[in-house]
């Protein structure tokens, strides 16, 4: 089971109100709307993803590697580098 999986219903609808944000975003710039309001529209739409990918981070620590670091061993430590690399990824821009 996955660290996400209690809460999966959420982050399907999180993810079908960003996925009218970006069809929204399409209509904005085929209806050649102001940019300004465009790249607002598109701050939205990136803070709400980096949202979805906070939730799922932690729910990741909270289940998946706090799992591993239980069992103990070298599983626990390739949990916390693979959760660190995840970060790493999150924080780029």
């Amino acid at each position: 089971m996955r660290g996400y999986t209690l809460h999966k219903d959420d982050y399907r609808n999180r993810l079908r109100r960003i996925e009218g944000q970006v069809r929204g975003l399409q209509r904005m710039i085929e209806e050649d709307e102001y940019c300004v309001d465009v790249l607002t529209q598109i701050v939205s739409v990136t803070k709400a993803l980096q949202g979805v990918g906070l939730g799922l981070l932690d729910e990741h620590l909270r289940h998946c590697v706090r799992h591993a670091v239980e069992e103990g061993d070298e599983q626990g430590d390739a949990k916390i580098t693979e959760a660190m690399q995840a970060v790493e990824r999150l924080l780029r821009v």
